[in-house]
């Protein structure tokens, strides 16, 4: 029997003494498109940040493929949040996408054709290709989004985590996000992604994970992402409950 993709298991995280992630158990079996919800402060970055062992662990273990995340570092594939980069760094497009390779190549080797090839199939996926040469800080909101999201394509992972992809990009990014992000679940891959318009959680993702502090729900959006659930995660704030539904009225009448 194959090991979890994620096992998590009793995860508390605090920042200064105060918990900001409380006591979480989450284990992923097959591969799915995660979406995970919750109120601002409920610990959404933090988890994945935990996760990738970007910050310490007050207790509990993490586990990827039955290891801890430390021995599989290759197989994991990350994407930060947009405010947390340094867009000015003089870089080109096609450097940040190279970066991808690096874990690949290991300490000693400079990416050659064969990685710099492999980085411009990675961005014409993300339809960018004709902005290799640009320098990074150059690029649209959306356009910088799609380059990191080629760079983590490029780097061949197993298991994605991605600071919510969709923050601040055009109509027609979003669109292209959520294509890749489908296609890189049908490929056999799992793919994390904090998101923040629950309109769009029913449309996007086939898993959710409902998040305040403590671990609210996880399980299949269309059982799991419920009124109820929703209540408890962003503590009755109702209002948000009839947009959703009718967000999901209308998906239903188009598809």
């Amino acid at each position: 029997m194959n090991p979890p993709i994620l096992d998590i298991h009793d995860v508390t995280v605090a920042y200064q003494r105060k918990p900001v992630l409380w006591d979480i158990d989450l284990t992923i079996d097959e591969p799915r498109l995660v979406g995970i919800v919750g109120p601002n402060g409920a610990g959404k970055s933090t988890l994945i940040k935990a996760i990738l062992g970007l910050v310490p662990l007050v207790s509990g273990s993490i586990e990827i493929f039955g290891k801890p995340v430390h021995q599989q570092r290759r197989q994991i594939g990350y994407v930060p949040q947009r405010e947390s980069v340094d867009w000015d760094f003089p870089v080109s497009v096609l450097d940040v996408v190279l970066m991808g390779t690096y874990g690949r190549l290991g300490w000693f080797r400079r990416p050659g054709a064969k990685e710099k090839g492999e980085a411009h199939e990675c961005l014409a996926q993300v339809g960018i290709e004709d902005l290799a040469r640009q320098q990074i800080g150059q690029l649209s909101g959306g356009q910088q989004q799609r380059a990191f999201l080629a760079r983590a394509l490029a780097q061949q992972a197993d298991i994605y985590f991605m600071d919510e992809p969709f923050a601040g990009v055009d109509a027609a990014t979003e669109r292209a996000i959520a294509a890749l992000l489908r296609q890189l679940r049908d490929d056999g891959k799992t793919i994390f992604v904090v998101h923040h318009d629950l309109r769009t959680v029913p449309i996007y993702f086939d898993h959710v994970v409902m998040l305040n502090v403590r671990l609210i729900a996880s399980g299949p959006t269309d059982t799991t992402f419920t009124d109820d659930h929703l209540r408890r995660t962003y503590g009755g704030r109702l209002a948000i409950l009839e947009t959703i539904g009718q967000a999901v009225r209308d998906q239903e009448r188009t598809a």
